[in-house]
């Protein structure tokens, strides 16, 4: 699905202001809820009676929320926004008074946000981020916390109105939405397991520090004395099958939570936008004259399952870690739709600037005439077939180190069982056996991984073990290399080519490329920017 697009000149919008809505108060006095429970929770856990240091930590919660209320409603008191001209302002501050005042056209991003609380009520966060500034509020951008569904949505269609784009959409046309078939790739992730363990050792720290110990409850106890009997073997097996799962569950939940609702949207103003989410909704907007291309990600698991993710590889997210957190175009889909949606964000491109002749770029992998063939879009750029091989001896690198990591980690029981028996020196035996055949696919898989290739206005870079990614990124959005080489990589006559840009996660690497290979590479997408650092043999 393709839209016309057209140039469209900048309006500048209506006078309007306005303050933060009165169901703020609401949400302010939600904050005690907290307190309330967990006393709740210590009395049923104590049997009802707590002791000094249970009212002491309740005490310390309450006293937050309290705080977190008072903050809640200085807010309410003191915010005021204001829309004039081709300017937004925000006013705020009770003892300390700021005010924030930013050009429309410096606005890179707009984004809805409504936690739990504030759907209940009706209310949504509106964040501007101004791609601008190095820390603190300069690179957040301005928020508006508290303001109702109809106020942020009729912000942000004045703001666009006023911003800086430069194509509009004919208009409003989706690109994607939720599939329920799609919930089958949510347990294939490591990071439910992650959450389980991570929740466990936030409780035992939390009863802990009450002075409960939970080994000593009830519902422990009755398991010792139920399983206590079973051998060790088997008792870990049931553990780490009931973590497992229940690492699975979490991981379907936080699908269910995240991608709800989910649409791909490509709005008026040539805007894409993200919507998703089940108790907190998110909308990303991200303007396309800001897009230097895109990223296919196939994390191992998904990949077996044939699933992949889709991001977007632009500018105006903020600094790299917020970038990670809104980049996100698709959730766990299966390859082929991901490809399918590649297509329609990145429609068929035209010609080139520049047309290459020399033969040698011409050997380049996967290299096109661009008078011969004019059209790509991105599913043709996001394949595979094509790609340039890397040299073998990027293979042997990745195999010797899987190699050495699996001796080191078996020599740390091996070591111990100098002093502890033999019993570790065995242990240590029968992990380097394990590790060593394990950690060489991977490593064969990651060399299988390796791929690059100019197509088009584009520069393509596929890399990675655990997470197979292929990366597309516009030649234009360069902005310089990046050239490394380490001692091995030095010996064997590799380099890692990494092109720079202001996108993205702003450096974007092809790994393991010979010499003449990445130079030549380098030279053929961004013609005569290495030349005054490349001496040249006679």
């Amino acid at each position: 699905m393709t839209t016309t697009t057209g140039t469209r000149p900048r309006t500048a919008p209506r006078d309007h202001e306005g303050r933060l809505s009165g169901r703020l108060v609401l949400v302010s006095l939600s904050a005690l809820l907290a307190p309330a429970a967990l006393f709740a929770v210590s009395l049923l856990v104590t049997g009802g009676e707590p002791n000094l240091q249970i009212l002491i930590t309740l005490a310390s919660f309450l006293l937050t929320g309290l705080i977190v209320g008072g903050i809640g409603l200085s807010r309410l008191a003191t915010t005021r926004y204001r829309l004039t001209g081709d300017r937004f302002e925000v006013s705020a501050g009770l003892l300390f008074r700021s005010r924030h005042s930013i050009p429309l056209v410096r606005v890179r991003g707009i984004d809805i946000t409504a936690h739990p609380v504030h759907r209940l009520f009706g209310l949504t966060t509106l964040h501007l981020d101004t791609g601008s500034g190095q820390g603190g509020a300069a690179r957040r951008g301005v928020r508006l916390d508290g303001i109702t569904e109809d106020q942020a949505a009729e912000l942000r269609r004045l703001i666009l109105e006023g911003s800086d784009t430069a194509h509009a959409a004919d208009s409003d046309s989706l690109i994607s939405e939720l599939d329920r078939s799609w919930l089958r790739y949510a347990p294939l992730t490591v990071w439910g397991v992650g959450t389980v363990l991570a929740a466990a050792g936030t409780g035992y720290r939390t009863l802990h520090e009450m002075k409960i110990d939970p080994l000593e409850l009830g519902v422990v106890q009755d398991l010792v004395r139920r399983f206590g009997s079973v051998p060790l073997w088997f008792g870990l097996l049931v553990t780490v099958l009931a973590v497992v799962a229940l690492g699975a569950a979490c991981s379907t939940l936080t699908f269910i939570e995240n991608w709800s609702g989910y649409e791909l949207r490509r709005g008026e103003g040539g805007v894409l936008r993200v919507r998703r989410g089940l108790l907190a909704t998110r909308s990303v907007s991200m303007e396309e004259h800001r897009l230097r291309g895109l990223e296919l990600v196939e994390p191992l698991p998904l990949r077996w399952a044939g699933g992949a993710r889709l991001n977007a590889v632009t500018t105006g997210l903020g600094d790299r870690d917020e970038n990670r957190r809104r980049r996100a175009l698709t959730p766990a889909v299966p390859r082929p739709e991901a490809l399918t949606i590649a297509a329609q964000i990145l429609p068929p491109t035209g010609l080139a600037v520049w047309e290459p002749r020399d033969p040698a770029v011409r050997s380049l992998p996967a290299q096109r005439d661009l008078t011969e063939r004019e059209l790509l879009d991105g599913r043709e750029l996001l394949e595979r077939r094509g790609l340039g091989a890397h040299p073998r001896v990027a293979l042997r690198r990745r195999v010797n180190q899987a190699l050495t990591a699996s001796v080191l980690i078996a020599a740390i029981p091996a070591g111990l069982g100098l002093w502890l028996g033999p019993a570790f020196v065995i242990t240590g035996a029968i992990t380097c056996l394990v590790l060593a055949p394990v950690l060489t696919a991977l490593a064969r898989s990651a060399y299988r991984s390796l791929g690059h290739a100019i197509r088009g206005p584009y520069l393509v870079t596929a890399y990675g073990a655990f997470a197979r990614r292929t990366v597309v990124l516009r030649r234009d959005g360069v902005i310089g290399w990046s050239i490394t080489r380490s001692p091995f990589q030095r010996r064997t006559g590799l380099l890692t080519l990494g092109a720079t840009t202001a996108a993205g996660d702003g450096i974007y690497r092809i790994r393991d490329v010979s010499v003449d290979q990445g130079l030549t590479l380098a030279e053929t997408a961004l013609p005569g920017l290495l030349a005054p650092f490349i001496e040249r043999r006679p």
